[in-house]
């Protein structure tokens, strides 16, 4: 009987396990050396020069929006297909998200939708790499130096992406990932926000441990080595040695991961580009994806059924399909804030026929196999 197949999972080996279980016997579970070592691990791969360990995606998000200053009254424009985390930050430091269309090839914002959406009380840009394809970072920093912004990208899809060559990670003011189970590597929850500004490097640090620093330049007074000072108003979102160790671990797998997902992409698309029923992601010239999502869209014109129907058969032959992702406004917490439907109707129409497929580094040749298979008998 074949097994169920899930859109993403982890793939954790002996070498990680070993490695947390030997950090579990040390001297130091949370707040130790652990922590550094992976910062700076993540660092040297992206090419930045600070990186900021946090307890999530999400966090890393706040943190930054914390960091670049944003407050109550501000605007920050950010994409509309996104999980939403990427418009919550916005309102956990007071301000406005604002909803920006994406395109219709890539399906990430749309640098000329940013321009229509800014007004003076604009102070950032949430860029979202969607699905692991950054986002037009060159024409999003131009407008973003031209109308004094911040860039904050979210890249919790896209650690090992590339977009003109550079690995993400130094591309934008700030920069988040995530180390969710699905994402690239994990650390069971786990986030980070990269860097190459130091005032925003310190911010971080303290916004991480209750708004607090024992940094003796930052401090107001100097009373010795046990004095310590809360000098904003931060949050425990600290990552633990263990999770920090498991991180590091994974990390030396991580090209051989993204070969295993691009490869699996390819796969696909040679099979789902000659299905009139179905469109394939698409690629942009100059970038490289990492492939954290494998999306398609079904042609509605051209199918017998709905996109329910579809994903309810998919999901029957236990092919476990998702869809992402539901426009942030749409939920209902949005719509209370008296957020419109139709205001990004490429996003709205993207949302009427998306449906991801499995893709994850330990997917077998037969699971792959099977879901191209089967999605060619269920949508044809």
């Amino acid at each position: 009987m074949r097994k169920f197949i899930p859109y993403a999972r982890q793939w954790i080996n002996d070498s990680d396990i070993k490695t947390v279980v030997k950090t579990l016997k040390s001297d130091w579970l949370t707040q130790g050396p652990k922590i550094a070592e992976f910062e700076k691990a993540i660092a040297a791969y992206t090419g930045v020069k600070y990186a900021v360990a946090v307890s999530s995606g999400t966090a890393a998000l706040h943190a930054a929006c914390f960091a670049a200053g944003i407050k109550e009254g501000d605007e920050v424009i950010t994409s509309a297909i996104s999980f939403a985390a990427s418009a919550n930050c916005v309102l956990y430091c007071g301000g406005k998200p604002v909803f920006a269309d994406i395109q219709q090839d890539t399906w990430n914002i749309d640098p000329r939708e940013i321009e229509k959406k800014i007004t003076r009380k604009t102070k950032a840009i949430i860029p979202v790499d969607f699905a692991g394809q950054p986002a037009d970072l060159d024409e999003i920093n131009k407008i973003a130096r031209r109308h004094k912004l911040v860039v904050i990208e979210d890249a919790a899809h896209a650690l090992g992406a590339e977009y003109k060559g550079k690995r993400i990670g130094g591309l934008s003011d700030l920069t988040i990932l995530s180390f969710h189970p699905v994402k690239h590597i994990t650390t069971g929850e786990g986030g980070m926000v990269l860097t190459n500004n130091k005032d925003y490097y310190q911010k971080l640090l303290m916004f991480r441990t209750h708004g607090i620093t024992r940094e003796e330049d930052l401090l107001t007074k100097n009373k010795g080595h046990w004095y310590y000072e809360m000098q904003h108003l931060g949050y425990n979102y600290r990552l633990t040695d263990l999770q920090c160790a498991l991180g590091i671990s994974q990390l030396k797998r991580l090209d051989k991961f993204l070969v295993r997902r691009r490869t699996i992409a390819k796969q696909y698309n040679k099979v789902f580009k000659n299905i009139e029923e179905i469109t394939i992601p698409y690629e942009k010239l100059g970038v490289k994806s990492a492939w954290h999502l494998y999306i398609i869209r079904l042609n509605l014109d051209k199918v017998k059924v709905t996109r329910r129907e579809i994903f309810e058969r998919l999901r029957q032959k236990k092919i476990g399909v998702n869809v992402h992702y539901i426009p942030v406004y749409y939920h209902p917490y949005y719509q209370r804030l008296n957020y419109q439907k139709g205001i990004c109707p490429q996003a709205e129409k993207y949302y009427e026929e998306a449906i991801t497929l499995p893709l994850y580094p330990k997917m077998t040749r037969s699971d792959v196999r099977y879901v191209i298979k089967t999605v060619e008998n269920v949508v044809s």
